[in-house]
């Protein structure tokens, strides 16, 4: 098969959360730990940092990328989900993986994935283990891709384990109150392995302490440890605490392991995050005059901080191009976006995408008003047409949606 057949073969013969929700979330981790031995544990031979949380693990995984590459190290990035191409979850300092390799990986194993009904998530998993472990990487950073405690990535016992922050998401799978999805976040803190934990909440605070305690690994909380950020080309205000997050964590890998970053190369590195890891969809400029800005940002907890972003820009009319996916809690979301705004309802080109009435009729009841498109592209267009140049238009609401724009 050549690639674009080998991508599409796994996209379709197998559960993948990204396309089908909750049909595709394991409840153990027995078929990564059989994948992984059918491959010769290649995460036995990899030094890591693994990076969970319900917000900012991407751009904290990013970040982390970038800071060690300004250092000269060979970094390994493993993150999820992709916007464009299957290869952005697969990097080495900012290149993606070959087409060839993961034609190869799977045309290789692929009786084996197919006995053994293994999902998207695993043999993607497996595939990063095992180039990053042919590839003699000095360090990857594994970016969780769902919780933590029942994860494909769980597997690895890193340098530092670190948790970004906690906000009700994944519900279906992970619990409705903070504590309970605290505790399967906290289920990636291993045995003596340093955890960091960026932001925290009374509820949050014990379930961390509790787990550390109990696996005798040293617990710091960066909000509190961390009183100077440096500049980032990661400008979303969310990223205040993620840079924090991420500083405490490279001063971790300085004190307690044999991996040493300047603070000359820590702070290049989260200048040059975009250029060193290719990241996308951050509170991304796409243009101006109007100015575009897209996001990823897609909860309650990430929205609030974005919205609040967006309501201090200037502007003299705001354009909203608007689309979720079928598992979103409307009811938490909605109520964050300005009603001063003209929106442009859409949905992703996704089986989870919620279709564009519905969202209309939803956003209604919050008097958010505007019309529907039958795509992402076109209620861009409208809004990109209907725009004066001092006007602001913000795309987002979901992964998907930023996904479908021409960044």
């Amino acid at each position: 098969m050549n690639y674009q057949e080998t991508t599409n073969w796994m996209f379709n013969q197998l559960p993948m959360y990204q396309l089908q929700g909750a049909s595709a979330y394991k409840e153990d981790l027995t078929n990564i730990k059989l994948l992984a031995e059918h491959l010769g544990n290649p995460e036995k031979n990899l030094k890591t940092i693994h990076v969970a949380g319900t917000n900012g693990k991407g751009s904290t995984s990013h970040m982390l990328s970038s800071i060690l590459q300004e250092a000269g190290y060979k970094v390994g990035l493993y993150t999820s989900p992709h916007l464009k191409d299957f290869r952005e979850r697969i990097k080495i300092n900012g290149r993606e993986i070959s087409e060839d390799f993961v034609c190869e990986f799977i045309a290789k194993h692929k009786d084996f994935f197919e006995v053994n009904d293994m999902s998207f998530f695993e043999m993607s998993v497996g595939l990063a283990f095992d180039y990053f472990a042919s590839e003699k990487t000095d360090i990857a950073i594994i970016e969780v891709g769902l919780g933590g405690r029942l994860d494909a990535t769980n597997i690895i016992t890193p340098l530092v384990s670190v948790i970004t922050n906690i906000g009700l998401d994944h519900t279906q799978f992970l619990g409705n109150t903070l504590e309970a999805i605290a505790g399967e976040k906290a289920g990636i803190i291993k045995p003596n392995v340093p955890v960091v934990i960026g932001e925290y909440t009374p509820e949050t605070q014990p379930v961390f302490l509790a787990k550390a305690e109990a696996n005798n690994a040293p617990i710091s909380f960066a909000s509190d440890l961390i009183d100077q950020i440096y500049l980032s080309d990661l400008i979303g205000d969310y990223q205040f605490h993620n840079k924090k997050t991420v500083q405490q964590t490279i001063s971790i890998l300085n004190n307690q392991t044999d991996f040493k970053v300047s603070t000359e190369q820590l702070k290049e590195g989260l200048l040059n995050v975009v250029k060193n890891t290719g990241l996308q969809g951050r509170w991304q400029q796409l243009g101006e005059n109007p100015k575009i800005i897209c996001d990823t940002a897609h909860n309650k907890h990430g929205l609030a901080v974005v919205m609040n972003q967006l309501q201090n820009e200037k502007y003299e009319k705001l354009h909203i191009v608007l689309g979720v996916v079928n598992d979103k809690d409307l009811d938490s979301i909605l109520p964050l976006f300005p009603k001063e705004a003209q929106y442009y309802f859409c949905s992703p080109n996704s089986a989870r995408g919620l279709p564009a009435e519905t969202l209309q009729n939803a956003a209604e009841k919050f008097s958010l008003i505007g019309e529907k498109y039958e795509s992402v592209e076109s209620a861009f267009a409208k809004a990109r047409e209907n725009a004066s140049k001092n006007d602001f238009i913000y795309v987002g609401g979901s992964t998907f949606v930023v996904a479908e724009l021409p960044l």
